[in-house]
């Protein structure tokens, strides 16, 4: 059984997670495993009619009735409602990123709480996925007892296929930058208007809105481009892969990534991307992306300017496409269906499937 009950809102990325590799494993597995998803009854119309689901109920964070009918359970994030604990088959997480300890640093009892609810998890599962080296690193680092039963496998990212024809619900009136992501403080946005100084682009910011988008307007303001930053809100995929499609660039200047996913998704389109150097960036982007070392504005101005001539002078867009193609849903789905094999290989008597 592989659990999908993170899969809340279209505009997120364990939601974009869950319906990639959801997908893949369908299209992957050929025949070898009875494939089950466990999720929320109105996330149903995702996999509906392609696969066996089984619902989330309250009662289940006290007792699964399915606990010891599969062979293999998948928790495919560290928000599982379903709870390790309560399952006897043999398990594996994924954990996407540690961002909590951050997030709870000024709450003491909640960050105790976090430790100790991770390292339960580790502790009951036999596999544990990172999505990156950098993740795994880190989860090595705040638990070690992850040491002997951890593995790296990247996430996919969607090769999208244009709308003929479509136009976005905002269609910029010039040349312009684009990013995507939670509009809040963990992206960084807010040091991206400044690279609209002294030229006539736009930014356009796609994602679900928060108060931070005033520090962000407030930068615009400060560099007099309020009417060139637009911050769109929530978009369809249609309008994603316009924008993606027609930007000059893709800007992430993003503090906590545990793998980066909009980063691969500019790449397929042979777009230049611009990231932060830090958490797992530098490694999903390779050698292939543009980074901003710090965020002084006369430093960030000088690598767009210089990366976009070195994007032009070198004709990168097929090299950087090929990059992305190290990234997809199926070669995930295949290296996860191998690690289910792995793990029922080491059980003396099949049960029903995973």
């Amino acid at each position: 059984m592989v659990t999908f009950d993170s899969m809340k809102n279209a505009n997120t990325g364990l939601y974009s997670f869950g319906y990639g590799l959801g997908n893949a494993l369908l299209k992957e597995n050929n025949g070898r495993f009875k494939l089950n998803y466990y999720l929320k009854f109105k996330s149903r119309k995702v996999f509906a009619n392609k696969v066996r689901m089984v619902f989330l109920l309250k009662f289940h964070k006290l007792f699964f009735p399915g606990y010891k009918k599969y062979d293999v359970v998948h928790f495919t994030d560290q928000f599982c409602r379903l709870k390790p604990t309560l399952i006897k088959s043999k398990k594996v997480i994924t954990i996407h990123d540690l961002n909590q300890i951050g997030v709870l640093k000024d709450r003491p009892e909640r960050l105790k709480a976090f430790f100790t609810a991770m390292s339960t998890y580790i502790a009951k599962c036999d596999k544990v996925v990172a999505i990156s080296q950098f993740v795994a690193k880190d989860i090595l680092k705040h638990f070690p007892e992850a040491e002997g039963k951890i593995s790296v496998i990247y996430n996919g990212a969607d090769k999208l296929i244009p709308v003929e024809g479509h136009l976005p619900a905002y269609v910029p009136q010039r040349k312009f930058l684009f990013t995507i992501g939670h509009v809040s403080e963990k992206k960084n946005f807010h040091v991206l208007p400044a690279l609209l100084q002294n030229n006539d682009l736009e930014l356009v910011i796609a994602g679900i809105i928060t108060p931070y988008q005033e520090k962000i307007m407030a930068e615009a303001a400060k560099y007099g481009c309020q009417d060139r930053v637009i911050i769109t809100g929530p978009v369809s995929d249609a309008d994603k892969t316009w924008y993606y499609q027609h930007s000059e660039a893709f800007l992430f200047p993003s503090l906590t990534e545990g793998f980066g996913l909009p980063v691969i998704e500019a790449m397929y389109f042979g777009k230049p991307v611009f990231l932060s150097t830090y958490t797992s960036l530098p490694e999903i982007g390779g050698h292939l992306a543009y980074y901003f070392k710090n965020f002084d504005p006369a430093k960030m101005q000088q690598v767009l300017a210089d990366g976009l001539a070195d994007f032009d002078q070198n004709n990168l867009v097929e090299t950087i496409k090929q990059h992305a193609e190290q990234f997809t849903w199926a070669k995930t789905a295949q290296k996860y269906l191998k690690l289910y094999e792995e793990l029922i290989s080491n059980q003396p008597f099949p049960k029903q499937g995973i």
